[in-house]
This record gives structure tokens, sequence and C-alpha cells, in this order.
């Protein structure tokens, strides 16, 4: 909401020294976020007046149209003499009274204005448009101005020559620009932040809304409400005699230009300046055009409208539509429709006959229309978060006064005013409710001091009934009212405390795990990244996922962000590798991304739960069956990487990312967890099936496979333009911490030497090598420290077919110094279990 200091000023009288960061500051202290003020005429110096064209000469040998204008303005100059100025612009002619600015004056940019010869005549002073004086988009040809954004002001004749324009024309003004939330409907309005202002400087209010509104009668134009919940109110009045040459005043324009929206003609604009200072939007029809009884129902299957952007809509039946004997005139709340628009200025029949409807329709049908058909207007803008009710008849008052006023109107003794019954609204509040709230003692007095400053009708002693203004319908319940309390006493006097939080709370040992594993993997040079949790079907095509793998299996979203991306995601390899190949594209050719997070599988034997009530506490039966109803959740990590995993530079070559990297960023979560991780040859989905490895854990007892890593298959890659040979690793986190012994406990350092024992075994090449660790692992006992895998060989001193793994085994007591023959015999038992479980024989043997 753009709001000019000097329209505010009409309302409450603030005083003459306060600017409008003065202002600012006191509206954001009371709770407002007014974003920027805007300082308009900001360098501007005249002199600057009305000047009346006398004598146009046109000047020839030019490229483009130039005329050489005699023009009248007064004693402005001086000397009273006409001012000799050269102009391009072609919309005035002999006679019009124009803005013109002389020299020794300095326009908006720091343009100073001097004597100059040009085009073989020399210019003393310029002859203004809009533009060139900074006053924007207005000046439509029904408006006084005239002319248009780009063309020359041409001013009606009734200001005399030599005027000051700066101030006809309104050019130094402050306008706040305020960030209205959705709650704060009223402040959409100049009444609204005029009570907001007259609020925090303890002034009076003039309220525009408090004038004489006739009461309704049997002789106004007949309204037919078949939907009251969409239209609880709705007022009719109707104006004839219009002269549909009236212009709109430059003060009205130029409010209505410094507010945001663009003067059109002057029955519209006369709605607009009434919806910009009330907040209640209305809509003027052409008398003419209008067939019958107008009426408020929702639309019929079929139907349409043209609407008065001239596009033909489609209707839904849930649109609330106004219409006439044809059908839709209008869509309730967002737009008119082209056929009752008020005829332009210069049609064959101009509108003299308007009927001005000022009506109340329900937010979320407002809302929710305005969002169907992609339309949003000032009026929707208004009434999806909320209108004052109570306003209707004062506007349409206020807009017929003005129509009487600028265009000649009469209007007809006939008031319509169809009206829902309703109640006001109450709500219950311990007077020392806003104190609990805040921490802070305020009292009763206080309370409701700024309840009642805020329009509320406050009874009662400890136990307050406060009844709300028409205008605030996000006041529902105590704490709304509190908050009203705590903004207006003023946020930055709360007391700032820290909480104090009982012993024995903090982490729980899942999180922890969760915050080891991105610490390790962050020391290790990985990233963490966080992508959205959504996905498309395209995604698991790309990875090329079989279409029975139970990952194609998803929660679709009831109102998904984008069609694109409807569901949630099973797997985070797609936005994993889209963050990677962001990157890529942005230079960042050496990267290793990590991310934890859920993902999301439906439940096979899934219900769906009963809508739950906000007004109590749900039964614990009812937040039973909605647990129950939840997809399952488990948290995956998912590493990926691509360019160089090690940099070459003066201390050597560098090495690129590979499948080993892959597997050893899940070696590096299971270590967190005190996890024994399980690693054998796989294939699945995105993974090359010659580089792929499945990730096995031990989960109550049982083997279970918890993840894959290694190298992306190359289709994977072309399909999402990744770089070649990225790698990847996804587990299943959860289940890694189930297969762990908890938290990691520090070794115990023995005092006493390291015996180590190589080994070199023979073993037929589709054997893994994990196979043979096992077996090794298992054969030498407890006084085996660690096994290492430190070279493979394949060649000609090995039969075909078969390839040597070579071991280093470390061995240690925690008690004593090992004989050379405890080594020995625990690496024989070692071997020997080795060649029993994988046919593996000592090399050179």
């Amino acid at each position: 909401m753009r709001v000019p200091l000097s329209w505010l000023r009409e309302y409450v009288d603030l005083p003459a020294t306060e600017t409008g960061r003065d202002v600012q500051a006191k509206l954001v202290s009371a709770g407002l976020e007014v974003e920027t003020v805007e300082q308009l005429g900001a360098g501007l110096k005249g002199p600057l007046v009305v000047g009346q064209v006398r004598a146009i000469e046109e000047l020839e040998g030019f490229k483009k149209p130039i005329r050489f204008c005699h023009v009248d303005v007064g004693d402005a100059n001086g000397t009273g003499e006409l001012q000799e100025i050269v102009c391009g612009a072609r919309n005035f002619a002999v006679g019009d009274k124009v803005v013109v600015v002389l020299p020794g004056a300095v326009l908006p940019g720091d343009f100073a204005i001097a004597a100059r010869k040009t085009y073989g005549k020399v210019s003393h002073g310029m002859i203004c448009s809009a533009d060139e004086l900074g006053m924007g988009d207005w000046g439509s040809p029904r408006t006084e101005s005239g002319g248009g954004t780009h063309g020359i002001i041409v001013l009606p004749p009734q200001y005399e020559v030599g005027t000051d324009a700066i101030e006809l024309l309104e050019l130094v003004d402050e306008v706040l620009d305020i960030a209205v939330t959705p709650d704060r409907g009223y402040c959409l309005s100049m009444r609204g932040i005029a009570r907001e202002t007259a609020i925090a400087y303890g002034l009076p209010l003039r309220d525009p809304a408090l004038i004489d509104v006739p009461g309704p009668n049997a002789h106004g134009y007949p309204v037919e409400i078949a939907d009251p919940f969409g239209c609880d109110r709705f007022t009719a009045r109707t104006v004839a005699g219009l002269d549909p040459e009236a212009r709109t005043p430059i003060w009205m324009a130029r409010r209505i230009q410094k507010a945001g929206m663009r003067p059109v003609s002057l029955t519209v604009d006369i709605t607009n300046y009434v919806m910009l200072e009330l907040g209640q939007p209305l809509h003027a029809y052409d008398r003419a055009q209008v067939r019958g009884p107008i009426g408020v129902r929702r639309a019929q299957a079929g139907e349409t409208l043209r609407t008065l952007d001239g596009q033909n809509r489609k209707l839904d039946p849930e649109d609330l539509v106004i219409t006439d004997e044809r059908g839709p005139i209008g869509l309730a709340g967002v737009m008119g429709g082209a056929e009752t628009e008020i005829a332009d200025h210069g049609a064959e029949l101009g509108t003299s006959e308007v009927i001005v409807e000022a009506a109340h329709f329900d937010q979320i049908a407002v809302a929710r229309a305005s969002r169907r058909h992609k339309l949003a207007s000032e009026a929707s803008r208004r009434f999806e978060r909320g209108v004052d009710p109570q306003a209707a008849s004062a506007a349409a008052q206020r807009t017929v006064d003005l129509l009487v006023l600028l265009a000649g109107g009469t209007p007809d003794a006939g008031v319509t005013e169809v009206v829902a019954p309703s109640a006001p609204r109450t709500v219950t509040m311990p007077a020392g409710h806003p104190d609990r709230v805040a921490g802070v003692e305020y009292g009763r007095e206080t309370v409701v001091r700024r309840l009642q400053q805020v329009g509320c009708d406050v009874y009662g002693q400890d136990e307050l009934i406060v009844t709300i203004p028409s205008w605030r319908p996000d006041l529902t319940a105590p704490n709304d009212l509190a908050e009203e309390v705590i903004r207006l006493e003023g946020y930055e006097n709360l007391p700032s405390t820290l909480p104090k939080p009982p012993a024995g709370r903090g982490l729980t040992e899942r999180q922890r795990f969760h915050r080891r594993v991105g610490r390790a993997l962050a020391g290790r040079g990985y990233v963490e990244a966080l992508t959205y949790p959504f996905v498309g079907t395209d995604a698991f095509d790309a990875l090329g996922l079989a279409e029975d793998d139970p990952a194609r299996r998803v929660v679709r979203l009831a109102n998904p962000l984008s069609d694109e991306e409807p569901a949630l995601r099973t797997t985070l390899l797609p936005g994993l590798l889209a963050a990677l190949r962001r990157n890529e594209g942005r230079g960042s050719h050496d990267l290793a991304l990590f991310e934890t997070g859920l993902v999301f599988h439906p439940r096979a034997d899934a219900v769906v739960p009963e809508r739950l009530a906000v007004a109590h506490r749900p039964e614990d039966t009812q937040l039973d069956e909605l647990d129950a109803a939840l997809p399952e959740q488990p948290r995956h990590l998912a590493v990926v990487l691509a360019g160089a995993r090690e940099q070459s530079g003066w201390w050597g070559k560098g090495r690129p990312a590979d499948w080993a990297d892959a597997i050893e960023a899940a070696r590096t979560a299971a270590a967190e967890a005190g996890a024994d991780l399980v690693v054998r040859k796989g294939a699945y989905g995105p993974w090359h099936p010659g580089r792929c490895a499945e990730l096995l854990a031990f989960v109550d007892g049982a083997e279970r496979v918890i993840g894959h890593a290694g190298e992306l298959h190359p289709r994977v890659i072309k399909a999402l333009g990744l770089p070649a040979r990225t790698c990847a690793t996804e587990l299943d986190l959860d289940a890694l911490e189930q297969a762990g012994a908890g938290a990691v406990q520090a070794p115990r350092i023995s005092n006493y030497p390291v015996a180590t024992q190589d080994v070199a075994l023979v073993v037929p090449a589709d054997v893994p090598a994990v196979e043979v660790e096992s077996a090794l692992r298992e054969g030498a006992g407890e006084l085996l420290e660690s096994l290492r895998l430190f070279d493979v060989y394949t060649g000609d001193q090995l039969a075909e077919g078969h390839k040597s793994l070579a071991y280093a085994l470390r061995f240690r007591a925690p008690d004593r110094t090992l004989t050379v023959e405890e080594a020995t015999t625990a690496r024989d038992a070692a071997v020997a279990l080795a060649a029993e479980h994988t046919g593996a024989v000592l090399r050179g043997v």
C-alpha cells in the first residue's frame, strides 16, 4: 500500500515538522512493515508555471517535426513578454494551457534548465511532459491533464497563466510504501493507515467513513442474492445526468497515481479513489447496458464471461458471479464484465447514468476465483484479506457524492441494501492474559485502553468481553487481542530474557549421530547441500529405475508447488544431482556434495484420517489414526562426486574421484555409527553395473541391503547432463544407526608392540575381496587388531582367471608382547579359514 503523506494529513493532524521518515518509525514501532519512503520532487526547483500557447511556428528541414512556440507565462519570467520555446511534441495546439519550466529551474534528476540554441532557435525553457516532471504513468485523455504518459501535459482552461505548477500538480510529496501482511487487510486503505497513525501519535482520527447515509427503501435498483454466504451485503445506488465530458480533477488523479494506480476516467477514478480511501472495492455499471435485476449467485456449468481485460473466461461452478437477466456480467470481487463497462470518452454515446455497487463478498470465494483464473486485481487483493462489511454503505454514498460534485450527476432517491443477518463478534479474555503472554505487567487499564484504540468495545473487570470491530476479521482469539496490546505498547519495550531449559534435555542420540556423520563428511572435503523434497516421474526415468521399482511408489501432494514435481521424494539423488549439475554449470568442476534428509514411502495399509477440529485438543485415538496415515519417513544419506578428488600441484599429480571414494563415504558414515559395513558387488538403477557396490549391514541380527555406491551409468549421466564418471552413494541412515553399537567408543591404546604379518592369497578372479577379508578376520581371532588390503595383482605369474590379494595383518595383545609363534599361528588360522571358504592359496606355494 502506497500512502502519500499529504493525503494522510487529511485524516490525522500530524505536526508540521513531521517527515515521512518520522511517520515510518512510528508505524514500524506499531507493527507495520514500511519498506521505503519515496521522496517525490526531490531536487525540484522552480520556476515551474502554467503557460498558454499563443503561437506555433513549424520549423522545416529537420528529420522530425519541430515547433517554435510563443508561450504566455504572465509575470513569471520577470518581463511579461511571451516566452520562446522549442518543442518536438505535437499533442497541444494554440490556446492550450501547458506546464512551462523556465531557465534557472532544476527538474528531477538534477536536470538544470537554461536558455540554449537548438534547431536554429534559442529556447528559453521547456514545455513539460509527465515523465520530465517525475510524475510517472498518469495523464489519461480522460483526466484534466490529458496527453498520456509521454505527451505534453495539457491543462484545463480554468487555471490562470503564471500559476505555480509545483503546487498545482502536487509534485513535492513523500510516499510511504507499506507491505501489508495478509491478516491486516484493513491497512490496504488510507482509513486503516490513518487509524494506525492516529494511535501511534496519540491523536484523534477523522474517519472518512463517518458520513450521513440514507436508509434503504423500496425504490432502489432491484438486487437478488441467491448465495447469502458468498455475498452477505450488497448496496446499490444510481446516479443519472452525468456529464460524459467531465474530467478527473488533477488533485484526484495525482492521489490515485501516487497510490500506485493509473487514472482512467472520471467515474472509474472515483470508484478507485474511494476504494483507496475506505478500503471498500466498488464497481460502476453503465445503467444503459444492464438488463433487469442485478443478481449474485454461483456460476453454472458452461457459462463464460468476457472481463474488462478483454479475456473470455470459462467460469467454474464455484465462481461467485454478478448477473443480470442475460447471465454473468462480472466476476464477484475480482473484475467486472466488458458488457456493462463505462463507455470511454469520445464514444458515440458516453455513459450518463451509472449503477454503483458496494458489496461484501466471501474472502475465500474471491481468493479461489482470483487464483483459478490467474486474475489478480486491486479489488481481489482487498477482499481476500478481509474488507469491512459495515463500510459498504458509506463507500457507496461517498462515490455518489463525488459523482454529483465532479460529474454534475443527480442521485436517484432509491437506495438498495441487501444484508444477511449477522451478530457482532465477541471474544472473552482474562484481563491479565496479555501480561502472561508478554511477561510484562500492563494492567487492566492499559489493556482496555489499547483495545478501545483499535476499535473494540470492552466490558467486564477480571474477565473482559471484547466486541470486535467490523474491519478487523483477524481478531478471533484472546492471543490476537494480546498481540494488539503488545504491539501498541511497543515490541521494543519487551524485556530480553533467555529461556531456561530443564536439566537433562538436549540432542537425542539420533540427532548426535546425524551431526557426527555430517561433521565427518565435512572433514573429508564434502559440502552439505539442502534440496527440495519434491520429485516427478521424469526423475525416475532419468535414473533408469525399473517400472516395478519400489522407489516409484510415491506420496502425491494435493496442492504441489509445481506440476512437474507433484510428489514427495523416495530418494535423495535427483535433488543432489541437480545441485551438482547447477554448480558444474557455474564453473565449479571439482565437486563433493552430501545431504542427509527424509524420504517418503506410502504405507500399504494407510487410511484417510478424519479432519481434526481446531477448537480443542484431539483425542489420543485420533492422533494415533493420524500417525498411522503418515508415510514412512526414513532418513537417508546421499553423496555425489565429480571432477578431481585430489588436486595436482607441486606435491605431485592429482586424482579424479572414482567409485572407491563413493564407497569410502559410506564407510565413513558406518564408522560414526559403530557399524560393520559389508561391501559387495551389486547392480541397481542408476549405477554402472560393473562399478556398483551393494552396501549391507546386520540389522536386528539379519543381513540387510541398506544402500548402493559407485559410478553412475553413462545413460544416467547423459540424461541428467552430469560430468563424465560422476559417482554417487545413497544409504538408509536409520538402518545404519540400528546396525551400529551406539556412540563410538574411543579405542584402548595398548602399551605392547604390534606384530605384523603379510599374506598374499591367490583366488579365482570372480571371488570378491570382501569375502576373503571376512574369512581372514574370522580365522585370525581376537588378537587381530586391523586388516588392510594393500595390493591386487593379475598377470602372467598367475594362472588364467585368478588374482592375487595381498593383506597386511596387525596382531596385538592387550596384556603382553606377542611371540612370533603366536602371531604366525593366528595368521595361519586366518589363511586356513580363507582357503576353506574361498579356495584361497598362498601365493608361491
